[in-house]
């Protein structure tokens, strides 16, 4: 009986421990889910419950195997991450810090994609490649990126800083910075020209094709009068 309750309690202490070193060296991504989610809880559920920190883990754990060139054992753990949260990460993806995975499920980053700092990404995103091309073949991402439901990022290109890409959007081009993107295929509009707020608000997106309806109409009516 006394063995069973030291074994217990060792393994208690060993979760406790883990779980402490996750909350340290993801302390930049916790503090995101608090400043972007409003329905972020205490930090213990943020902790335990958030399966865009749950994947981060594993994510760190096969990237570091990935560096060291050790064959099988990286796409193993990333597929084990992908199983229990749905969201699948490359083990080659390169993620700066403040990373936010919203929901999740279905979130695909590829083996060339490179995530700056702050990016914000719904569930449904894609960061994908285009073909069969070796090298280089997914999107570079900036800083302080949202990239909103469903939205799909194809290729070699880079989003700029401080963008804007919109539900359910297709970029297959460059995107500049201080931009937003909408449509299929997507559609560049400048917010502008000045940093985009990060927000929950997806319906007061600017839509290029809109504005020029917008503008032509006024044209109609100075024309009309």
């Amino acid at each position: 009986m006394t063995t069973c309750i030291s074994v217990l309690l060792n393994i208690i202490l060993i979760v406790l421990i883990f779980w402490i070193v996750v909350a340290i060296f993801l302390r930049k991504e916790i503090r995101a889910i608090f400043e972007r989610d409003p329905a972020a809880g205490g930090f213990l559920e943020v902790l335990l419950t958030y399966s865009g920190i749950h994947v981060l883990v594993f994510h760190k754990v096969a990237q570091s195997l990935h560096r060291m060139r050790i064959p099988f054992l990286p796409r193993w753990i990333s597929q084990i991450g992908r199983f229990f949260t749905g969201i699948e990460i490359h083990p080659g993806a390169t993620i700066g810090n403040g990373l936010f995975i919203d929901h999740g499920m279905g979130v695909v980053i590829g083996e060339t994609a490179i995530i700056g700092d702050n990016v914000t990404l719904y569930q449904g995103v894609t960061l994908g490649g285009t073909g069969k091309e070796k090298g280089k073949r997914h999107p570079t991402v900036g800083n302080n990126v949202v990239i909103g439901a469903g939205a799909k990022v194809l290729g070699n290109i880079k989003i700029g800083d401080n963008s804007y890409i919109g539900s359910n959007a297709v970029v297959i081009k460059d995107v500049p910075d201080n931009s937003t993107v909408v449509g299929v295929p997507g559609r560049i509009t400048k917010q502008d020209g000045k940093k985009i707020e990060l927000s929950l608000d997806h319906v007061h997106v600017l839509d290029p094709l809109l504005q020029e309806i917008d503008e032509l109409k006024k044209r109609l009516d100075n024309l009309e009068k």
